[in-house]
This record gives C-alpha cells, structure tokens and sequence, in this order.
C-alpha cells in the first residue's frame, strides 16, 4: 500500500518555525493531580520565558479511561491558574485540530511510512489488548517481523486484523539527551517493538505523541520522569522519520515522602482539592513550581514569585532529577503569607463565601469580621468555625472566665459585666472608637488592668475562649443590643 506523501507533505508544510513550542498534553480522565499542575505550568513557563507558544492539545486515545468532564476540569484549571493557551481545541491554530481522536486518520500513513522505511512492520498475531498498548512481549518470538512484503500484502487483502509494530533495531546501542539527566544509553535489545497502531486503527499513546509533537513544531518536551524507559523508542521514531528531536525535560515524581508517590488512591490531594480546601491558586502555583525546581543566582534564596516573576526567573538548568516531597506544612506557610498579602478589600472578597457558611444574619459585616482574621489565617476553610459565634452564641462554661494572666475568676468577672453594661449602655453612637473609650476609661475608674475587664466582655460577647479580634472589635460588630443582651446572659451565669 503506497503512502500518500502529498498527505504528509501537506501537514508538515503546516509546520510553524522558528521559536519556542512547547505543549500540556493531558489524557481527560479526572481530577488535575499535583503532578499534572506542575507539568502544565513548567511548560507553560518554558514559552512564556523565551516568547514562545503555548499549546493545550487534549490527548484522549485511551478511550477505556475517558471520564466525562474531565475536559472541562482541564479547560477550567487552566483558566483559574492563569496558564493562558495560544493554541488548543477551543481556540484553534494553525496545527490543528489538537484533539487525538479527532486526528485519528493521520496516523496511519505515518505508520506504514515507517514500514516503508523498514523501521515498523505489520503484525498480524494474536495478542491480548494488554500487550498491544504496553508491547511487552518476547520480540524474538514474533514471526511478523519477518514476513516477507509478498506475506503481508496477502494478509492485508484477507482482511486479516493487525497492529502496526515499531522494528527496533537488535544490535547497538541508542542515546538521548535529557535537560536534568543528561545523556542516558540503552541497549537496543533492551527494548520492545512497542505497538504504534493498535486493531481498532488508533495510534498508540506513544506513537501518537511523537507524530503530534512534530506536526505542531514542539521544541520542548515537558513530562514525568516515569517515560525515560521509552524515550529511546521516541529517538528512534525520530530518527527513522528524519525529524529533529526535542529537548526532552522528563521531571522527577512528586512523592507523599521518601518511599510513595503522591496518589489520589491514597488521599493525597488534587488541585481541586486543595483549592476546596481554602488554598489560593496563586499559593499552590508558588509551592508547585518549587516542587522540583529552583531559581539560580540572586534570586536563589527567593521563595514567593507571582506569576509573572516566575515567567522571568525559569530556566530549565534549575529543574532537579531529584524527586520532589509535597509538605503541606510548607504549602500552609505559603498559603498565609498569601492571604496576609491581598489587601483587605481582596481578603473580604476571598473570606466572604467561608464567613457566610456561619454567619447568616445579613446585619452583620462581613467585611468587619474579615479583618479580624486576615492576620491569623492559614486557611480559608479555617474561618468559618472560628467566626460562628457572631451569629450565635455557643454554650460555654462558667470556667470560662478564669484566667490568670488577666487576673479574673467568676466572681471578678461579676463586678466587671455589672460595671461594663451601664458604660456600654449609655454609649450614643456605637462606634468602635466609642466601645474601645468606655472600655478604656471604665477599667481606668475601676483601678484594674484593661485585661481585666476585656476578659469577662469577651468572654461573654464570644462564648469562646479563642476569639479572632478582642472584646472591642467583637461588640462593635454584634452592634449594642446584641452585645447587650448576650452580656446580661453573663452576667447571669455568673449568678
């Protein structure tokens, strides 16, 4: 069966030249995992540093895995994290279409160009689908590698099924270059005549991939470090076409700790995840691009970067071949450095959503609570069991009101609450200027330490020993007859 050059020469008559390609080629079967993020945003960063071109091609060949969704999962991941794609199935381009399948009739007559070239071969035996996606088989054993053409025409016009096998040369060796590995060599008998098509006329995800990466021009291969074992068959494909082969960046895994990889199987968490769990993007984005790579010369001690500046500082020589240990305690601390940096109208903003889980009394302002916890939050789904007690008072205990730095007991607590509702009583405007000087001037005529009688006015605003915000700011937000009334519940308590 002739190949159809015109049809080749076409698509590579398509080929943009000239600058820096890379792509994020993810298989739509779920959630974004850490792994997949980080895969995105390095190549993402490889174009933008060098004024390049980002392109989103969605890889979906494993039909049996397909999730449905997925895609809108990857389309919105994207989006939220800023990873703006120049090309994609959304926004077309000059190498399209950018989806597998729907490039499905592009493959083959690649295939038997490499049979042409006696770099592939048909293979008409029987194998499990198991094998014809992974390959693994005992290659000497195949008789199909060698029929004679007269052999495989005949079977082609019986109509005999066959997969398309990659003929891997048996003696010699063959090299690749990796940015963190370096050069690594392979003997060829080593190596398996991985399937390139399978039965069903789709390519395979690895034959896919080489033919995608050519004819959209990518220079800079992104992926994880579990596809060095196929990159010499990669080379080879190259090779046998004549192509230029890419700079190959393959990134050590992400590991829960020393031993296991980061899975979702065992709970680790997705993008998503952290994201529901009151992480901002632009934390994760930070923490991610750390995991495995580290910017050189003065900015070697710099661990907070926006976007923009990481666009600026990434440079391949600075991703590691060392795998990478996700710390959540070090994914909080960057997280809250974060928060603490929004302003307070970006805090507000942020923390209105969590604060409004607890506090439904529309009375109340948000916005007043939310600058309360801006200094002492880690998480924004920290927030709405530290902010319940705004819209009802919880039970709590009489002991409550013992503490010895603010020097109180119940009975000390007593004769403040009697003092402190006719003070906060007579206030006209309720403003926080107002309650903070009748507190102030109120323990002044007392003779006590302002704690003293902070404490119990907490205490019994609050209902809880652990407040964001003190007395003042906690009775200026509840408004005076609130404040009033949950104080006379003290005082009752107190007997």
């Amino acid at each position: 069966m002739a190949v159809d050059m015109k049809f080749i020469e076409e698509l590579e008559s398509r080929i943009p030249k000239g600058k820096v390609r890379t792509r994020f080629a993810p298989s739509p079967t779920g959630y974004m995992h850490v792994g997949n993020l980080r895969t995105a945003l390095y190549t993402w960063l490889i174009a933008r540093h060098n004024d390049g071109t980002f392109i989103l091609r969605i890889e979906d060949t494993d039909q049996g895995r397909l999730v449905e969704g997925a895609v809108d999962v990857i389309y919105k991941t994207m989006a939220e994290c800023g990873l703006t794609h120049d090309e994609g199935p959304d926004v077309g381009g000059p190498v399209g279409p950018y989806v597998q399948t729907e490039r499905r009739d592009l493959y083959l007559p690649f295939a038997q160009l490499l049979v042409e070239k006696g770099a592939a071969y048909y293979c008409f035996c029987e194998k499990s689908e198991s094998e014809e996606d992974s390959g693994e088989f005992n290659r000497a054993a195949d008789p199909c590698r060698e029929l004679s053409a007269e052999e495989v025409a005949a079977n082609l016009a019986a109509g005999k099924p066959y997969v398309i096998r990659q003929r891997i040369p048996t003696e010699g060796t063959t090299t690749f270059h990796d940015v963190s590995f370096g050069d690594i060599t392979v003997e060829n008998k080593t190596l398996d005549d991985q399937v390139l098509i399978k039965r069903d006329g789709l390519p395979t995800y690895n034959f896919a991939n080489v033919v995608d990466d050519h004819l959209m021009g990518i220079t800079h291969v992104v992926r994880g470090s579990e596809y060095l074992s196929s990159a010499p068959k990669y080379n080879l494909l190259y090779e046998a076409f004549g192509w230029e082969i890419p700079t190959y960046v393959h990134c050590s895994p992400v590991m829960r700790d020393a031993q296991n990889k980061m899975s979702k199987r065992h709970g680790d968490p997705s993008y998503e995840d952290l994201i529901a769990k009151g992480y901002l993007t632009n934390a994760v984005l930070n923490y991610v691009a750390l995991l495995g790579w580290s910017p050189k010369g003065e900015l070697s001690e710099q661990e907070i970067f926006s976007l923009e500046e990481l666009v600026d500082a990434f440079d391949i020589a600075g991703i590691s071949k060392s795998p990478a240990i996700f710390d959540i305690v070090k994914l909080d601390h960057f997280n809250a450095t974060y928060l603490r940096a929004l302003t307070p109208e970006e805090f507000a903003r942020v923390a209105e959503p969590y604060i409004r889980q607890s506090v439904k009394n529309p009375d109340i302002d948000a916005a007043q609570i939310a600058a309360l916890l801006q200094a002492r939050c880690e998480h924004l789904t920290d927030i709405p069991e530290k902010v319940d007690f705004f819209d009802e008072l919880p039970e709590y205990d009489i002991e409550f009101f013992t503490n010895k730095k603010s020097k109180t007991n119940p009975d000390i607590c007593r004769d403040m609450l009697k003092a402190a509702i006719p003070a906060l009583t007579s206030i006209d405007s309720w403003t926080n200027e107002a309650v903070h000087d009748a507190l102030i001037n109120l323990a002044a005529s007392l003779e006590v330490k302002n704690a003293t009688l902070m404490w119990p006015v907490r205490i019994a605003a609050a209902g809880k020993l652990v407040t964001p915000g003190g007395a003042v700011e906690i009775c200026h937000i509840l408004g005076k007859d609130e404040t009033l009334r949950r104080l006379n519940l003290g005082l009752e308590k107190l007997g």
